[in-house]
């Protein structure tokens, strides 16, 4: 078993900062390699440290922040232009990071925490999920439109 510290959050296995025991070949061959963690060691407690510090830092610190960006982002649907060919479909896909970067300024989202089920590879309206808090989600409305 290999002792790891998360740098991001895995889901399934815990948040940044986390310190976890993980079979050896998914720590070499899966989160190291993709930056997702790092070694465990004795002199990490400062890392640590700091990576929750960030952490608390990005994520909304109530529930009620987050009830009421739940209640923003719920009132009206996120427009994400893309290029699309003449049937609709799209040159490519549309990514949470896409999504995230639409929401912008009407809450503090990131897009890790935004989950797509089905790949939007065509224009038209999706509905995608949003942990906004440990206890709060929103379902958000997601129109793909034609750039011009």
């Amino acid at each position: 078993m290999a002792k790891l510290i998360l740098t991001h959050e895995v889901s399934g296995l815990g948040i940044a900062g986390d310190v976890v025991d993980v079979k050896d070949g998914y720590a070499r061959n899966y989160l190291v390699p993709r930056k997702l963690a790092t070694p465990w060691s004795a002199g990490a407690e400062k890392q640590i440290d700091a990576m929750r510090k960030s952490q608390r830092a990005k994520e909304i610190a109530s529930v009620e922040e987050a009830q009421a960006a739940r209640n923003t982002l719920q009132s009206a649907p996120v427009k994400v232009e893309a290029k699309a060919g003449k049937s609709g479909r799209l040159f490519g896909a549309v990514t949470p990071a896409d999504i995230a970067d639409a929401i912008g300024d009407r809450a503090k989202v990131d897009k890790r925490r935004i989950h797509i089920g089905q790949p939007i590879k065509a224009l038209g309206e999706y509905t995608v999920n949003v942990s906004l808090h440990g206890e709060v989600s929103a379902t958000v409305a997601v129109q793909v439109v034609a750039a011009k």
